[in-house]
């Protein structure tokens, strides 16, 4: 037998105790046994029953994985009774609409991303583009604008009737429920604190992956971001890694809820990587919830109980087939469709909702 060399046996003994060290754990939450497809699979979040319905029947029909997500997703970025995506999103604390996406194309490893984009209802077919067509990954503000236009994408105005109506009647009233925050609000438990919660505030996204018969995987996420905020915020959804993460050799995985909490623990990539290590992808996506909760520190993000007082959910699907979700809070639910009808179904959760 060939002799394992010292450097060879460190460098097993590391994946060995990586594994290890994301071993399943019983206590992350409560949880069903994760769900499998032995064909095309298209999971989403609550808001993608749509989506994951255009993206299977796409895939029977022999499309690639990541133009059948991103067709799934067209239809909420263009609807404009969904105010947390696209078309009737809800704008910033200016009354403009910024949408952020990104895409991660399996069988290539190609990745295309935008933010801060304005007046293109479709951000996603735009990170497409910027996957295709140039040699970065994230396009920016105007520069982003400036490169949907030379492709020849249509602009016009993402700010609805409706969309305003809301966004005035929170101008007018918003008083401390901004995303402005003073020394005192900075440093301890404040009344503001409860407008944080996602009880009472929220924000919205959708995400998408596919899968198809021959386990190529694709993803997507959009959004308007969240709601009123601070001009050129970004969030997780347009972050590689973050609100988004496609390795084809092990699985797909994506996020809505606090961005800002999901790329401190890079939300994504951290629940491939615990599939890579052996989790379930709903095992996966509870490690990298209850890693969310143990690394929010700061106390208007916390509950009397210490608990987070916002929430955050996580999809993913292995190479094999095999799917989950899972929530920070219960009550959550996600789209799936393993190859015939899409219906919802109950997140795995980290806490009881009261």
């Amino acid at each position: 037998m060939k002799e394992l060399s010292r450097r060879g046996f460190l460098q097993t003994a590391a994946v060995a105790a990586a594994a290890g060290a994301l071993k399943p754990s019983t206590s992350l939450g409560h949880s069903e046994p994760t769900g499998r497809a032995q064909g095309p699979l298209a999971i989403a979040s609550a808001n993608g029953l749509p989506a994951t319905q255009k993206a299977i029947d796409l895939m029977r029909q022999g499309a690639d994985t990541l133009d059948a997500a991103i067709a799934g997703v067209n239809i909420v970025e263009e609807d404009p009774n969904d105010h947390s995506v696209g078309y009737g999103g809800l704008p910033n604390e200016d009354g403009v609409v910024e949408l952020d996406s990104c895409v991660m194309h399996g069988p290539s490893a190609g990745a295309g991303a935008v933010a801060a984009l304005r007046n293109i209802k479709t951000p996603s077919r735009v990170a497409r583009t910027v996957m295709q067509r140039t040699d970065h990954v994230l396009l920016v503000g105007e520069g982003a604008l400036r490169f949907a236009r030379a492709h020849g994408f249509e602009e016009t105005q993402l700010l609805t009737d409706e969309a305003r109506r809301i966004w005035l009647k929170w101008k007018e009233s918003h008083s401390d429920r901004d995303d402005w925050i003073t020394p005192t609000d900075a440093t301890g438990p404040n009344q503001r604190s409860q407008r944080l919660s996602d009880f009472t505030y929220t924000y919205g996204t959708i995400n998408c992956c596919t899968r198809n018969t021959d386990g190529d995987l694709s993803g997507v996420t959009t959004t308007s971001g969240l709601r009123y905020k601070i001009p050129g915020r970004v969030g997780d959804s347009p972050i590689i890694g973050a609100g988004l993460f496609v390795d084809n050799e092990i699985g797909a995985a994506g996020s809505t809820g606090r961005g800002e909490a999901v790329i401190k623990i890079c939300g994504a990539h951290t629940v491939v990587e615990a599939m890579r290590a052996g989790m379930s992808p709903q095992q996966a996506c509870l490690h990298a919830l209850k890693r969310i909760a143990d690394q929010t520190k700061d106390q208007r993000l916390l509950r009397k109980d210490g608990r987070p007082n916002f929430d955050v959910k996580f999809y993913a699907v292995s190479k094999d087939g095999r799917y989950g979700a899972a929530a920070i809070w219960s009550g959550a639910k996600f789209a799936i469709n393993t190859g015939d009808k899409s219906r919802h179904e109950d997140c795995a959760f980290l806490f009881e909702r009261a």
